[in-house]
């Protein structure tokens, strides 16, 4: 009994022991592990910050030319629809770009460089550097300093009618303030060269070294050409990289990467002591692997509970996914009819009191246009109100396919008469410039009922009911408007009368 309870205990004693042992040994190796790798791997990780950060600045940098560029989208499509040919009206449309953009000019001219710019004054740009370059560049993006450093975001406009080029400046001092409030120390500096080192804007006050020369490649080759050349080489390739390099007492790591276009770099360049810091933080932060032993069970754990929510995360998207599907209307991408029904009835639950507006609309004539169109072209009529009535209303409204031809909008929380009056407006103006077809355009007018919640109506079948009679009184009337159920909403005409006599 004894030997036997002995044998028990060095039994028990072993199965501690020994995953103990195992686990010790197992820790040891990591720390020893640790010393060696550690270090590199909190340089690794402050390279890919400082990677991460400067391609961070290089897609502000580019959001920025591009939101300049998309400024000059609705003139461009203006001028490629039709040509203007009165200077003054020109002149407006280049000071609406420059009031709604980064850019501090615009300019249009013809092929020969003859133009206007905002301010009405007829100019020529023939002579500048930048004119042949215009006529030859692939991309919208050309750097010039006629004026002052300048990104110039061109547009070419090409119809029947007119040929000629939009122009707008985007001064590279808007650049220079990228890096304010950025976190780095005052040896930082950014700069956007291109393929040849070129300097073309710069933000921030560190590295003088390296900037002042106008080329960052020529500044740093003679001390460093080994760095200067694999950054050459790199970029040429356009990867991203760092390169440690040395001017005099200034010692900085070079951080680059592509901005994708026309061979441009932004490179980021921190001293080498922001560097230094940045690693030490890494090591400190990671180097307690003494309590590596507790953190593996928590670990542990953690992964098991991660594993448990992620899965219920996934379940639940998952589930979320069908539900979408459900009520969603294929050919619309609407809410489909059980959908809309069931949204509608839980707001008038949990908000009785909230007055709302339920519109019901019929396409009118929506038989003729399947008989004489096809029942394909009749569908793309459905899809193309879909999508375009669901873009004008507040993403909590509920817009929903209630029928073949029939849509129903609920908007919620309307508060008085003139706003009332206004949504019935936006409905009605809607109408009176919906087109669909890619190829042949159709005008395609409705019929549409308005009620509202919840005075004509305090539950949904009530409410449609309401909302049907004036559906069925825009249909009685010749079709092609909108009618309330109420006989003191007659019109939206009326209603929007009495809400600008309120105004005024």
């Amino acid at each position: 009994m004894e030997k036997s309870m002995d044998n028990r205990n060095r039994s028990s004693v072993l199965q501690w022991l020994i995953p103990t042992a195992v686990m010790m040994v197992v820790v040891m190796a990591m720390l020893i592990n640790f010393s060696n790798k550690s270090s590199t791997e909190a340089e690794d990780t402050v390279a890919r910050t400082l990677i991460a950060s400067t391609e961070s600045y290089g897609s502000r940098f580019i959001s920025q030319l591009d939101g300049v560029r998309k400024a000059a989208g609705p003139i461009k499509a203006l001028l490629e629809k039709e040509a203007v040919d009165n200077q003054e009206r020109m002149a407006q449309l280049l000071q609406v770009v420059v009031e709604s953009s980064d850019a501090y000019k615009a300019v249009y001219c013809d092929m020969s460089g003859k133009g206007i710019n905002q301010d009405g004054a007829e100019i020529s740009i023939a002579g500048a550097d930048y004119f042949g370059a215009l006529q030859q560049s692939e991309t919208p993006y050309i750097y010039t300093e006629e004026e002052q450093p300048t990104v110039l975001i061109a547009e070419h406009i090409a119809t029947e009618n007119i040929q000629g080029y939009l122009l707008l400046y985007y001064p590279m001092e808007e650049f220079g303030t990228m890096l304010s409030k950025s976190g780095y120390d005052s040896a930082t500096f950014l700069t956007v060269i291109d393929e040849e080192g070129r300097i073309l804007g710069v933000s921030g006050t560190g590295g003088s070294n390296y900037l002042d020369s106008g080329n960052l490649l020529e500044a740093i080759e003679p001390d460093n050409s080994e760095a200067a050349r694999t950054m050459r080489n790199r970029m040429s390739n356009g990867a991203r990289g760092t390169s440690e390099i040395t001017m005099g007492r200034q010692a900085h790591m070079l951080v680059y990467v592509p901005l994708g276009v026309n061979h441009w770099e932004l490179v980021l360049g921190v001293s080498q002591d922001y560097v230094a810091r940045q690693v030490n933080f890494q090591w400190k932060s990671t180097k307690n692997m003494v309590s590596s032993l507790i953190v593996v069970i928590f670990v542990f754990i953690c992964i098991v509970v991660i594993i448990n929510i992620v899965s219920r995360i996934r379940s639940n998207e998952k589930r979320k996914e069908l539900e979408d599907k459900a009520d969603t209307d294929l050919l619309t991408g609407l809410n489909n009819k059980l959908a809309t029904e069931r949204k509608i009835k839980t707001y008038m639950a949990q908000n009785p009191q909230s007055q709302s507006m339920m519109f019901i609309l019929d396409i009118d004539n929506f038989k003729k246009i399947n008989d004489t169109m096809g029942h394909a072209f009749g569908d793309e009529v459905l899809r193309s109100l879909g999508t375009q009535i669901g873009a004008i209303f507040r993403a909590t409204d509920i817009i929903g396919r209630v029928g073949g031809d029939e849509f129903m909008i609920f908007l919620k929380g309307i508060p008085d008469e003139e706003a009332i009056a206004k949504e019935a407006k936006k409905v009605e103006t809607f109408f009176k410039g919906f087109q669909a077809g890619e190829y042949v355009k159709y005008a395609a007018t409705a019929s549409i009922g308005v009620a509202i919640f919840p005075h004509e109506g305090a539950d949904f079948e009530t409410l449609y009911k309401a909302a049907d009679q004036g559906l069925y009184k825009a249909k009685k009337r010749g079709k092609n408007q909108l009618a309330f159920y109420s006989d003191e909403r007659s019109s939206t005409k009326q209603a929007a009368a009495a809400a600008d006599n309120k105004t005024e």
